[in-house]
């Protein structure tokens, strides 16, 4: 399956951005969805990540009550809405797939194919 990501840029503090993540090439719907981000320098790390059927999501603390994912198996895209944008969230956000037979993950590693990432810039 091939990832597209987009809907990132420059925000200020406080502010909302909704990321999109445009899926081709297989079934959609066989695949766990999961977001993920970079920091400079740093370790790609886990923000979200969404079940076959959305019917169960997944939160690093980070994150939590301020990002939501979803996903619509129709039009083959999983969103990651942001709000209440801080600093530290500035970083390339990725959009990651992880074959359905096996559990949804937060491990970067146990994901099958990779979007290219988006870059979030979140001004003080």
């Amino acid at each position: 399956v091939q990832l597209q990501a987009s809907g990132g840029g420059l925000v200020q503090a406080g502010g909302s951005l909704r990321l999109s993540c445009a899926a081709s090439g297989r079934t959609f719907s066989s695949y766990h969805m999961g977001w993920f981000r970079q920091h400079p320098g740093q370790e790609r790390e886990f923000v979200a990540a969404i079940n076959w059927i959305g019917s169960s999501t997944y939160y690093a603390d980070s994150v939590k009550g301020r990002f939501t994912i979803s996903r619509d198996n129709a039009k083959n895209t999983v969103y990651l809405q942001m709000n209440s944008l801080k600093p530290e969230d500035t970083a390339v956000y990725y959009c990651a797939a992880r074959r359905l037979s096996l559990a949804v993950s937060t491990t970067p590693t146990t994901y099958d194919y990779w979007g290219q990432g988006t870059q979030v810039t979140v001004s003080s």
